[in-house]
């Protein structure tokens, strides 16, 4: 569509979606999950299937002749000309089991780029997002990556694929230099949250591997346009929906942390 255009009503109109939708996990919250698995750890719940739809029913109101890109239907992972990429439950384990690291995130794809990117953590009663050249906000205030310099003064986010049985020892490795080199590591577990939290300040740096276009098309822009960077492992390498493996960071401890990863 050469002449959209992503108009403060749009955005607005898609925030109140993506809150609407947070209020369908509150209201299952205390109910129990049926659960079934996509693989030996990798699960999907009927919330999951609930927040997919409803967000696919109120964005192609608010968008007609947009497609959509979402965990649980997904056909290829590649998005269209003007797309939603949709991770309804960011976190389903975490929701499994109650924790409340918990997002739905949704990025609007427009020309090859995310333009609108939000992530709700409704347990949280916390709302990022953010415009492409617009900013980015936190229930509706501005926020910046965090102005940390040194790498032994930065904490540190990470979380671990689903092939994690595979890959286990690059990944213990790359832990490993993060734990001796850091203030510390978190892994709350949903990487949108992950990536909202850099952009915050929250987090100076966050790295994982094997994430999909749906865990990282939001978190991308709102990182960015808080004044953060996103690479790949390799800081020469500009991230991609398709890398394999994805750096984001305040900008200032890029290398650094950088220069701590492998990628096997």
């Amino acid at each position: 569509m050469a002449d959209f255009e992503l108009t403060p009503g749009l955005t607005e109109a898609a925030l109140e979606a993506v809150r609407q939708a947070g209020e369908i996990i509150l209201r299952q919250w205390s109910k129990p999950s049926e659960i079934r698995r996509k693989g030996p750890i990798d699960l999907v719940t009927e919330t999951d299937v609930a927040v997919e739809e409803a967000l696919k029913l109120s964005l192609a109101r608010i968008l007609p002749g947009s497609t959509f890109l979402a965990e649980e239907s997904a056909e290829s992972l590649d998005p269209g000309e003007l797309c939603w990429i949709i991770d309804p439950v960011d976190g389903t384990t975490n929701f499994a089991h109650r924790v409340p690291f918990v997002a739905t995130s949704v990025a609007l794809w427009q020309g090859g780029r995310t333009v609108l990117g939000i992530v709700n953590v409704p347990a949280m009663n916390e709302c990022f997002h953010a415009v492409l050249g617009g900013g980015a906000f936190l229930n509706g205030e501005p926020v910046r990556v965090s102005g940390v310099e040194h790498l032994e003064d930065s904490l540190i986010a990470t979380g671990f694929p689903y092939t994690v049985r595979e890959d286990i020892r690059p990944l213990m490795d790359n832990l490993e230099n993060m734990l001796v080199s850091t203030q510390g590591v978190r892994r709350p577990g949903a990487a949108s949250i992950d990536l909202a939290y850099t952009a915050a300040g929250r987090f100076d740096a966050f790295y994982e591997t094997g994430l999909k276009p749906w865990d990282t098309a939001a978190g991308w822009l709102l990182v960015t346009e808080a004044g953060g960077r996103v690479s790949t492992f390799d800081a020469s390498r500009p991230y991609w929906l398709r890398s394999r493996s994805i750096l984001a960071s305040n900008g200032l401890v890029h290398g650094a942390v950088a220069a701590l990863l492998r990628e096997d």
